[in-house]
């Protein structure tokens, strides 16, 4: 069975010169390599042989890539414009270098929304790519804000996913639940609270009566949203028609929505997934190099689901989704 993994990341000479270390994240990325066996900053930076050996010792055959958290999203456009380009620039060599194995989400400088909107052109119409992968909010603004429009008209027009990935949350937020417990503030936790919450703003500013075609991919099983999406429905139904909203909470979930296993190896919280979102609108991912993909695939092989089933989550959802 071809197995397709589309939240893998890699990081680039640059985002190390300029994503600043601190002691949390440097104890962090020591610890979590250390429980997996390898290092991970060294697999980040990798896109050739390394990455290729751990895939083929797992079974995975092929690798979505995108750029690192915060990705151009943590900078202004002095940074992002070039940060992006440059790591798009190495994907796509990438992807040459490895045909088959290897396909791209492009980053994007989001601090320029114009900007970006062209790089993802650039990206889908010259280099291939299948996507992009935006990182949060754009230093504390989120992207449902009316300057961003371009950009999402841009990815409905282009027909290809944008997967809303987790940054650190809004420093607001960092400030007034994580201070002094900043462990939490990242994947245990706060990771799911800031990109649920970024991905419902955009539902509710009218994003998706805007761009009705445009798809959203969130990782972790849906950062939290399937387990709540029926209470979410049946107490925000009102407030969206009174917004002026075309349609109800629920039907932009399962109309707009698809999720992704990445790092979340918990059956339980999958069959709700699963249950709530039905495997049409879910894919394989394993978070390399934050997560192991001999774990990812051992979660895979594990899993009670019907060949036909199997194969969707496996490969035929995202060769859909990303005409592969």
């Amino acid at each position: 069975m071809r197995i397709i993994a589309i939240e893998e990341h890699f990081i680039t000479p640059m985002y190390r010169e300029k994503v600043a270390a601190n002691e949390f994240r440097n104890f962090y990325l020591s610890s979590r390599g250390s429980a997996m066996g390898h290092d991970i900053i060294a697999e980040n930076l990798d896109l050739g042989a390394s990455r290729i050996a751990h895939m083929d010792a797992a079974g995975v055959d092929v690798q979505v890539l995108s750029f690192g958290s915060p990705g151009p999203q943590g900078f202004a456009a002095d940074v992002a414009i070039p940060m992006a380009r440059d790591a798009n620039d190495r994907l796509f060599e990438a992807t040459r270098k490895y045909p088959g194995r290897f396909y791209g989400f492009a980053a994007l400088p989001t601090a320029d929304p114009l900007a970006a909107a062209s790089e993802l052109e650039r990206c889908v119409g010259r280099l291939g790519f299948k996507g992009a992968m935006i990182h949060g909010h754009q230093q504390g603004e989120f992207l449902d804000a009316p300057k961003y429009r371009p950009l999402w008209k841009t990815a409905e027009k282009l027909g290809v996913p944008v997967y809303l990935h987790p940054a650190l949350p809004h420093p607001q937020v960092v400030k007034a639940y994580f201070d002094g417990y900043e462990e939490l503030a990242r994947a245990p936790w706060g990771f799911a609270i800031d990109t649920s919450s970024h991905f419902l703003r955009l539902v509710f500013s009218g994003l998706f009566d805007d761009c009705p075609k445009l798809k959203i991919i969130l990782g972790h099983l849906g950062e939290g949203i399937p387990f709540a999406m029926h209470r979410l429905d049946t107490h925000a139904r009102a407030a969206a028609e009174r917004r002026g909203l075309k349609k109800t909470p629920l039907e932009y979930l399962k109309n707009n929505l698809l999720v992704t296993t990445s790092g979340n190896w918990y059956e339980p919280a999958f069959v709700c997934t699963l249950l709530a979102m039905g495997i049409d609108s879910m894919l394989f991912a394993i978070d390399w190099p934050y997560e192991s993909n001999k774990v990812g695939m051992e979660f895979f092989n594990r899993l009670s689901l019907s060949d036909g089933d199997k194969h969707k989550l496996a490969h035929g959802n995202a060769e859909k989704l990303l005409k592969l």
